[in-house]
């Protein structure tokens, strides 16, 4: 036996060790679970993962020690759907018995970089030409707030967005539109157009008496200033709409 070892020493080559992680991982994760859920979603395609193993892929970074399923379907009955979980205020997601700090904080940061990434689109072209990429923003950010949120998007002229502006975030049902702050910041910052954007927590995207009151408000002041409102959008949980779409501008 000593003769074979110095004649073909690569026959007697020990295996290599595992990695510290993954005995660490074993440990923990004695069916694979872990492992075949991170194999999908490394080399599967986007909708290789359902909702809550989206949810659960992303807490397994931040929980080593346990089973997360459980978890992911909590958050997700708690916040109905996966938007609503990466929307969730921090402190919402705290109190949801599991999550803590750590994990509050990954979930945040998903629907950050998701919101970041959508509007990297729309500043990439003008505003009008890339219409479903502005709609899949406002989507990502508004559809799922508990409360009402009313933003305008100011435009240059050509069409791109000089400033995407929060101006009141409201209670359940109602946020204060104030026309004169709207046209002074447009008026401030050189913008041509702009877009109105509101949601509904309600759910509907139907406008309102009083959606469409103001939006002829600000219209025709905006238009005394040399500047033209291109659209009033509504965005809630059943999808959006379109004022100038429906005809009622």
């Amino acid at each position: 036996m000593p003769q074979d070892r110095e004649l073909f020493p690569e026959r007697f080559v020990p295996a290599p060790a595992p990695a510290p992680d993954r005995v660490r991982e074993a440990a923990h994760d004695p069916s694979g679970h872990r492992a075949r859920l991170r194999k999908r979603l490394l080399s599967g395609s986007d909708d290789a993962l359902a909702d809550h193993e989206v949810i659960e892929a992303l807490l397994m970074t931040v929980i080593p020690r346990m089973d997360v399923k459980p978890l992911a379907r909590m958050l997700l009955q708690r916040f109905g759907s996966l938007p609503g979980v990466f929307n969730a205020d921090p402190r919402a997601l705290q109190s949801v018995p599991g999550i803590k700090e750590a994990a509050a904080a990954a979930l945040r940061i998903a629907g950050v970089a998701a919101r970041r990434l959508a509007r990297a689109q729309i500043q990439q072209m003008p505003v009008l030409s890339s219409w479903q990429a502005l709609i899949d923003y406002l989507t990502i950010d508004m559809a799922h707030l508990n409360h009402e949120r009313v933003r305008v998007l100011y435009l240059n002229t050509q069409n791109r967005l000089l400033l995407d502006q929060i101006v009141s975030d409201g209670t359940l049902d109602e946020s204060a539109i104030y026309t004169r702050e709207i046209i002074a910041k447009a008026l401030a910052i050189g913008a041509a157009a702009l877009i109105l954007v509101h949601n509904h927590p309600s759910g509907s995207p139907q406008p309102s008496r009083a959606d469409i009151q103001i939006t002829h408000k600000i219209i025709e002041a905006a238009r005394l200033l040399g500047v033209s409102v291109h659209d009033h959008v509504i965005i809630g949980r059943e999808g959006h709409t379109s004022l100038r779409a429906q005809g009622l501008l």
